[in-house]
């Protein structure tokens, strides 16, 4: 009976993973096709890559995800860490509701939260452009660094910095050497995600995006309406990878124990 069980539920994992990444392996597998056809299998070509890259508004679509996806990842990572520590290091009131408050971002619905900043940007008079985009993107992902940074904070305790401040190190010398060592790879990890959400995110920036800020996701989506072709199955198996590998190392270094550089011996 037990046997029957573990197999079961095999079976039952094994067609939950197919039913979700056998669509994503199809149009990986169809990014190849000689033929323009996506239901006629032709033979293995590279050509859809090729005239993928010497396609100027791929370029500058590709060019503009970056230089917002970097900017927005470096101001939320810095804002988001600033905020973290200063949540964990002082008694504040309200907390919960400010806990309530970085957390909406990430709960409330992203058109809700797209059509809202829309109304603000017009309100303000403020013209849609990669400026607006970059506001937008680090609206959310400010929220994501905090989450992460602040398990950090809460998991690593405080007994490592009042150890240092009894050795006579000063605040900023406690920050620099123990503090900021043991929470680097939750740092990296909010940052590896705040991009990964940033080059991903199409419903949010659909609404504040202007005409000369087009991303990927959305010039993705302007040939879809024209039709699939191969061009935008390599266009997605590239986003595809990207992503993952950003997944991958935003996992790694959020589950790196940094509790060896405590091994260390502090400058104090």
């Amino acid at each position: 009976m037990k046997f029957f069980r573990h197999r079961l539920l095999f079976a039952y994992s094994f067609v939950v993973l197919a039913f979700l990444y056998l669509p994503i392996l199809v149009l990986v597998v169809y990014s190849f096709n000689r033929s323009r056809i996506n239901a006629v299998w032709e033979g293995f070509t590279l050509d859809w890559y090729l005239s993928l890259f010497q396609n100027e508004r791929v370029i500058d679509a590709l060019l503009n995800t970056l230089f917002i996806a970097i900017i927005a990842t470096l101001v939320s990572t810095i804002l988001g860490t600033a905020a973290a520590i200063g949540l964990s290091k002082n008694k504040i009131r309200f907390r919960s509701a400010i806990d309530g408050l970085i957390y909406l971002p990430i709960i409330i619905p992203e058109v809700v939260m797209g059509l809202s900043l829309l109304i603000f940007f017009s309100q303000l008079h403020i013209p849609l452009s990669k400026l607006t985009v970059i506001i937008a993107h680090i609206t959310f992902c400010i929220s994501y660094v905090v989450i992460i940074v602040s398990a950090r904070m809460e998991g690593m305790g405080k007994q490592l910095e009042e150890a240092a401040q009894d050795l006579g190190a000063t605040p900023w010398q406690t920050f620099r050497y123990v503090t900021l060592p043991l929470i680097m790879p939750a740092i990296i990890a909010g940052a590896l995600m705040s991009f990964t959400l940033s080059i991903d995110d199409f419903v949010i920036s659909s609404f504040v995006t202007g005409p000369d800020s087009t991303t990927l996701p959305i010039y993705i989506y302007g040939m879809v309406k024209r039709g699939v072709s191969p061009e935008i199955n390599a266009l997605s198996t590239i986003m595809i990878l990207i992503t993952v590998v950003l997944v991958i190392l935003s996992e790694r270094f959020g589950q790196k124990d940094a509790d060896q550089t405590t091994s260390k011996r502090l400058p104090f």
